[in-house]
């Protein structure tokens, strides 16, 4: 059964008992409850997975805002602790057990407070440590990773990310400018006093753009920082893969030295989120080659950089990336691996124009007044249900509501590949000051289901860059261009290509009330009803921009 250290022994001064679950047996690791001081005296709730014997080993920690007390969390730390490492799961400022003022990851940065530097270093200080640091997690825990890495401790040695982010005004609290207001006040339950996460939410609505406030929270600003060796995990059905992958990016391109060759990454068909990546993902089951296990790998490469083994880790390709294929029809092309040494591999930027009556072709319309409207009603949105992109299933449901509008290839004489990041240029007027634009790319299958691969979002009064608020004339043609997300998919004979034009979407999508104010956290009782319309004629060429590869990369 679960063992629990006393007073007189390994880390004495600041144990706690367990606080939930503790008939978890974890055989021969001791589970212990501490609490880590940081600079100003406030102490961060940490959770830590012990081997049996005397040490020193390795540290490798993650730092979360959710519960730690899981089972499944549990029982994971204590299986990596068995590799030989101390594994320590640790809360955010203000979070559940941890004490100070919930700040969201502002805590963890490069400003005043540094709890990410002061968690790794306090760690590194203890008589069982060897001085090694390594780091792990996804989501939260990989944009704590990348915060983390911007300050530099000494003893931070390597990085494991899986699905991360590098700007929350880009990829968290806002996603293509949109706002989530109900999502994140549902934070509440998160911090220790909810009051806290009330005035930080109302702090981040009082910036709208991005200025300082946001920049000061901005990972791209400091990749010359970020030069530890890191594995990225990527997920292609997965908004923030534009995070794993500008993260992966910015670090062998502009991180200190050596950092071109300590940065590895890997894509495949997966959802956001989990410690271990499936071939069954969503609606679909993918060969068995599609797995891929993050624990097994993770200890791998925390052994080579952290215990000096020769284990080949840092030796494999820089860059792995899944292209996904048709499942269940056994002569399809795809669903292999391919390796670079960079990404995204080198693509032609091949327009893909919408048409009248729902028509998707290379060919540019020749009409000099063709277009697609439909109405925006924030108080009646369209449903996307669930807080989760859904990708790997079937769309349909949405895209046969009554305000959504499909554009669709013909069936293909032959399999067409897009790896790298789709684009979309769209021509557009409302009735409204400002309104949002959905764009979803998705694989119609023979018998008709229309499998969701990525989609994005962006609020109009955006379209001139995130740094400033522009609203929209009503009845005037606006550009509206926005990449869509990362892909690599090959589309196979039979087949057709779908892009999925909306301006709502909800819950999943917060909706805008288009009353051209500044947005607010409460719904305001002014949203207004809007009919958007897409221009897709000769002057006016709505498109979608493909990347169809050039080499056999």
């Amino acid at each position: 059964m679960l063992r629990l250290l006393t007073a007189t022994t390994l880390i004495a001064a600041f144990s706690l008992s367990a606080t939930a679950q503790d008939d978890l047996d974890f055989g021969d690791v001791t589970e212990q409850h501490v609490m880590i001081p940081m600079r100003d005296g406030v102490r961060l709730s940490a959770y830590l997975y012990i081997p049996d014997g005397d040490g020193p080993w390795p540290a490798v920690f993650e730092q979360r805002y959710v519960s730690l007390r899981g089972a499944s969390t549990r029982q994971a730390a204590a299986a990596t602790t068995r590799a030989g490492y101390v594994v320590a799961l640790v809360n955010f400022r203000g979070a559940q057990l941890s004490e100070g003022t919930w700040v969201g990851y502002r805590a963890l940065q490069w400003g005043e407070l540094s709890d990410g530097y002061d968690t790794c270093e306090w760690f590194a200080k203890q008589k069982w440590c060897t001085g090694k640091i390594g780091t792990f997690g996804g989501s939260q825990g990989g944009y704590a990773q990348n915060y983390l890495a911007v300050t530099q401790p000494p003893h931070l040695v390597c990085q494991y990310m899986r699905d991360t982010g590098l700007s929350l005004f880009q990829e968290g609290y806002r996603i293509g400018g949109t706002t989530r207001p109900v999502r994140f006040k549902g934070m509440d339950s998160v911090a220790r006093d909810p009051k806290d996460n009330q005035r930080l939410v109302a702090e981040w609505f009082r910036h709208p753009t991005y200025d300082d406030y946001w920049k000061a929270e901005d990972c791209t600003l400091h990749f010359d920082k970020m030069n530890v060796p890191c594995f990225t995990i990527g997920s292609w059905y997965d908004f923030m893969n534009q995070g794993s992958v500008a993260s992966f990016q910015g670090r062998q391109h502009h991180g200190g030295a050596n950092s071109r060759h300590q940065q590895q990454l890997i894509i495949g068909p997966w959802l956001h989120g989990g410690s271990n990546k499936s071939n069954r993902i969503g609606e679909m089951v993918y060969p068995e080659n599609a797995a891929f296990d993050v624990p097994t790998h993770m200890v791998r490469w925390f052994d080579h950089y952290l215990k000096g083994k020769d284990n080949g880790a840092e030796r494999d390709a820089n860059v792995r990336y899944y292209v996904m294929g048709a499942v269940g029809e056994p002569d399809a092309p795809g669903n292999i691996w391919r390796t670079a040494n960079d990404f995204p591999p080198k693509a032609a930027s091949t327009p893909m124009f919408l048409h009248q009556s729902g028509g998707l072709s290379t060919t540019k319309p020749t009409s000099k007044d063709s277009s697609t409207s439909y109405v925006s009603d924030p108080l009646h949105p369209m449903e996307i249900p669930g807080r989760s992109f859904p990708g790997a299933r079937d769309a349909r449901p949405f895209e046969q509501q009554a305000e959504v509008r499909t554009f669709t290839t013909e069936s293909l004489s032959k399999p067409v590949e897009w790896t790298g990041r789709v684009h979309a240029e769209l021509y557009v007027s409302s009735t409204a000051l400002d309104t949002d634009f959905i764009v979803r790319v998705s694989d119609v299958y023979p018998d008709g289901r229309s499998i969701l691969i990525v989609d994005y979002p962006l609020r109009a009064r955006y379209r001139e860059g995130f740094d400033k608020e522009v609203l929209m004339t009503p009845g005037k043609v606006h550009k509206v261009a926005f990449p869509v997300g990362w892909i690599s998919q090959i589309f196979n004979k039979g087949h057709r290509i779908r892009v999925t034009v909306a301006s709502t979407g909800a819950p999943f999508y917060e909706p805008n009330p288009q009353n051209g104010k500044p947005l607010t956290i409460e719904f305001p009782d002014d949203a207004q009803t809007a009919t958007n319309t897409i221009h897709h004629n000769a002057k006016f060429a709505s498109r979608i921009i493909a990347p169809v590869p050039t080499s056999g990369e």
